[in-house]
């Protein structure tokens, strides 16, 4: 049985990768006022960015349920085993919306094999699982390899990420105004990772060089077999930054390979333009 990835745009993948693989991916939405964007599709990063940078405030919305109804159905109806892979449920409603979509579609195709997966990543943490079970599912690997293999990844996947500027995770309820202010006025810089799906503070280092040094530093603590699997990094409109910390990762762990794109709309109108994030596995990957 042919064996289908569905994702969301939350995953910050590079358009060669998807098309590449077979990925399909459904947008999140961005909100400017009155105006609707589909994340990757009717705004692109930079735009958002330099949007940001004049104090445009964007707003985020998440799949609705018709679009995964839409997607499930196409693959019901072909007999196709469909594995969506998406967002953290605890940074976005869209995994909710695909399990709503996926019930009503069982009542209609009760022989539907579909699968929604809570990833608990974000951006290229769970780019980088999406990625995986993608290129296993081109070569022909079973739904249980498949499967176990995502659960693997969620389970050992580390997000490491420091922003520029508190501002934008204060608006969107992540800080308070006070440390908001504080951070700005004594340059503090916050180092923070994913865990359990939601954001969590890691320390506070003052300076943007020492906050890229000690997330490098973080990589060597938590990682393990780094040259042995793709890192994934991740930047909000900073491509120099964020190839001056591969720099120092390959240099320091001798890796090999890297994975490295712009943060994605929905994801960077909350981190801001600055984000810098680095993704991999605190275990060895079972083969």
């Amino acid at each position: 049985m042919t064996i289908r990835i569905l994702t969301d745009s939350g995953c910050d993948l590079p358009q060669n990768i998807v098309k590449e693989n077979n990925i399909e991916v459904l947008p999140l939405s961005v909100h400017l006022g009155e105006v609707d964007y589909l994340d990757g599709k009717d705004i692109k990063p930079e735009q958002m960015y330099s949007g940001m940078r004049e104090g445009k405030v964007y707003k985020t919305s998440q799949v609705p349920p018709s679009k995964f109804k839409e997607a499930f159905i196409r693959y019901a109806e072909k007999k196709e085993t469909c594995i969506y892979i998406g967002f953290s449920s605890g940074l976005s409603g869209t995994f909710q919306a695909a399990t709503i979509a996926k019930e009503e579609v069982l009542e209609l195709y009760p022989n539907f094999d579909g699968y929604t997966i809570d990833t608990g990543c974000a951006s290229i943490g769970f780019g980088l699982i999406v990625y995986k079970a993608s290129k296993m599912a081109i070569e022909g690997k079973s739904k249980d390899e498949i499967l176990s293999k995502i659960d693997f990844y969620i389970k050992h996947m580390e997000h490491i990420f420091t922003v520029e500027t508190l501002e934008y995770l204060f608006r969107g309820g992540r800080v308070s105004r006070t440390s908001a202010l504080i951070g700005g006025l004594l340059d503090i810089k916050p180092i923070l990772n994913v865990k359990d799906g939601r954001l969590v503070p890691i320390e506070k280092v003052r300076g943007r060089k020492k906050s890229l040094r000690r997330i490098v530093d973080i990589v060597g603590e938590r990682g393990v077999d780094l040259n042995n699997q793709i890192v994934g990094i991740s930047h909000g409109d900073c491509l120099d930054e964020a190839e001056k910390i591969r720099e120092m990762i390959e240099g320091k762990y001798a890796c090999k390979e890297f994975l490295i794109n712009t943060v994605g709309s929905v994801i960077g109108a909350h981190s801001g333009p600055g984000t810098i994030a680095v993704f991999f596995l605190n275990a060895n990957e079972k083969e």
